[in-house]
């Protein structure tokens, strides 16, 4: 995988500004830099291509689903049918005898409504605003203390809840959703711990049994501080302060020290999130460090060339051929929607504050190898969790109906629009190459950016621009770190004169007219990346941003030498590949290509 080393990444480039405007408090970054600004989730729409299509999927799975039933762990004795699975109110449930009914009672009512929010702003869809706008009058008169009594995930679920309430407001123009909040907010805080716990730290305490140690108190700011940037009040920006886990995470990972070896995986990389607000509401410098710090972490010690990473939900000690090992021992690699919706959020957070284009380049390679190949969600709760880089892998839903991927899946893929465009007063940034269209303010001018591509099946993409008059300013087109050096870039036809350099942003700045078109073709030169350095001979073919798998059907290719994969040839655009060596033939897919066919992600080779 492309590495970024510790002195690269925190020497990252960074874009030019001053402090920004939070609530009623002026801000001065650390970096001496205001973040890039996000667009607008109706600023970005996905054109036809799989990102759109997986997005529709889960906007009319949601839209579709029975309201009662969404609401009824909330309301106590109700009558009616259950979801079922993790979501059920069920007394009985025991962690210990494999019985999943029950485990986390209502825990992703609070995604699937914020998923519907944020899909509203996208489309517009009226009915998906009452829907929204229905299901938080539902909830309100279900709050109460009960609901968080003998409960394990209270921090969680509140968690959850406060996401929903903030983009109901948000997005959908819910006039009643921060004094829902309000509420809400005074029953959980009665039920929460006086400080962010540690799993650690829940253990030392008295608890029913291990499962009431795996809340997430740890994850809390975020959201609260986002409510406070929202106008929600200054309480949330107190509680988010008084979350923020820095006695036994951040204050290590700021200082250097890998403080993520033996947590579990997906809810430590979200509570980078929470550092990376606390940066950007209070200008924390430490927590900025912290969650930089944790990202080259991630990236260069635990992450598989696919960029998932977490196997078995947890972090292992670099240098132990840990990653290798995981390949015969167990077919959960990457918890995906979860692990997937964590990543953008950092990887998002770091862009717009670093400027690092290297962050996109993760960003794109989770999405293409993870997310992206996700299976949808079926009506019974059935979900897809783990990604499987096994030797012996395979693509199958999580056993257990309605797990916590299937809140985050919805959120995740409504996101993939606000993560593909940045902006700031100058500049408009493109960070993913996917088919779409933004639009923006220069000055007085609509603008309007649409990009045709079938990367990265295909190695092109092209960028037609739309203003009624001309306007002068830049297009920031992010050149992967893999890029050979044979990536071109052009406008109207014209190579650029602009240097073109591999894991940076190169910057096209000139004025701007109707109907100009910008054209990249990227070299993408075959590549292998081992699994960890202690096994170097076990290896993954990539091709540009994607990793190809292979096809176990075709059988185990012994004595296959690297050069042997580096020689692969495309069967069509990007579908299929095939290997061609003098012990017989592989042929590979990608992620997204892969249905029930069993594969492996790693091949072992010889010189």
């Amino acid at each position: 995988m492309t590495r970024v080393s510790r002195r690269g990444f925190l020497k990252a480039g960074t874009v030019a500004g001053g402090g920004i405007l939070l609530g009623r408090r002026a801000v001065m970054y650390a970096e001496g830099n205001a973040p890039l600004e996000q667009f607008g989730y109706g600023d970005v729409q996905l054109l036809e291509g799989p990102m759109r299509e997986q997005f529709d999927t889960n906007h009319a799975f949601f839209l579709a689903m029975d309201e009662d039933k969404l609401l009824k762990p909330y309301r106590e004795r109700a009558p009616g049918e259950d979801m079922g699975g993790w979501y059920d109110n069920n007394p009985d449930y025991d962690y210990q005898h494999n019985n999943e009914r029950g485990f986390a009672t209502g825990h992703s009512f609070g995604q699937y409504v914020s998923g519907l929010a944020r899909a509203y702003a996208i489309t517009g869809d009226k009915a998906t605003q009452a829907k929204v706008q229905r299901l938080v009058s539902g909830y309100a008169p279900t709050i109460s203390d009960s609901f968080y009594e003998n409960f394990r995930f209270p921090a969680y679920t509140y968690d959850k809840l406060v996401c929903a309430l903030i983009d109901a407001h948000e997005f959908a123009g819910d006039p009643e959703a921060f004094a829902v909040l309000n509420k809400t907010t005074d029953t959980a805080m009665r039920h929460l711990p006086e400080k962010a716990l540690s799993r650690a730290e829940q253990r030392a305490r008295p608890h029913k049994d291990l499962s009431y140690t795996w809340d997430e108190s740890y994850t809390l700011p975020e959201n609260l501080f986002i409510a406070y940037t929202r106008g929600a009040g200054s309480r949330y920006r107190e509680l988010g302060v008084k979350y923020l886990e820095d006695d036994t995470y951040f204050n290590p990972l700021a200082n250097g020290e890998n403080a993520m070896i033996n947590e579990h995986a997906y809810s430590h990389v979200n509570a980078l999130s929470s550092a990376m607000q606390a940066y950007l509401v209070l200008g924390s410098e430490k927590h900025l460090r912290a969650a930089k710090n944790a990202f080259e972490m991630l990236v260069t010690e635990q992450s598989f060339a696919t960029g998932g990473w977490g196997w078995d939900e947890n972090f292992w000690k670099p240098g132990t051929g840990a990653l290798a090992a995981s390949l015969t021992k167990s077919h959960s690699s990457f918890e995906t929607p979860c692990g997937a919706y964590a990543h953008f959020k950092l990887t998002r957070y770091l862009l717009r504050v670093t400027g690092d284009s290297r962050c996109g380049d993760s960003m794109e390679r989770v999405l293409y190898n993870t997310i992206l190949g996700a299976k949808p969600l079926l009506e019974d709760g059935s979900s897809f969790y783990y990604s499987d880089y096994n030797d012996a892998g395979s693509k199958v839903y999580h056993p257990d109906k309605w797990p916590c991927c299937s809140g985050t899946f919805p959120q995740v893929t409504a996101d993939y629009g606000i993560s593909s465009y940045f902006k700031d007063a100058q500049t408009v940034y493109v960070n993913l190459y996917v088919p779409s269209r933004v639009t923006w303010m220069q000055g007085s001018t609509r603008c309007g950016l649409r990009q045709e591509t079938q990367y990265p099946w295909s190695n092109q993409t092209a960028m037609a621009l739309s203003l009624k008059t001309p306007e002068m300013f830049g297009v920031a087109l992010r050149i992967p770190a893999w890029a050979g050096a044979k990536t071109r870039v052009s406008i109207n036809g014209q190579k650029v004169d602009a240097e073109v350099v591999p894991g940076r942003f190169v910057t096209l700045r000139r004025t701007w007219k109707d109907g100009d078109r910008i054209e990249v073709e990227f070299n993408m030169p075959l590549r292998t990346e081992a699994v960890d350095a202690q096994h170097p001979d076990m290896v993954a073919l990539m091709h540009g941003p994607v990793a190809l798998f292979a096809l176990r059907e075709t059988g185990s290719v012994s004595d296959l030498r690297k050069a042997d994969l580096l020689q692969a040839q495309p069967l069509g655009m990007g579908s299929e590949w095939m290997v061609k060596s003098g012990a017989g033939e592989l042929r590979l897919k990608p992620f997204t290509e892969i249905r029930t066919e069993p594969y492996r992600l790693y091949q072992q080779v010889i010189a």
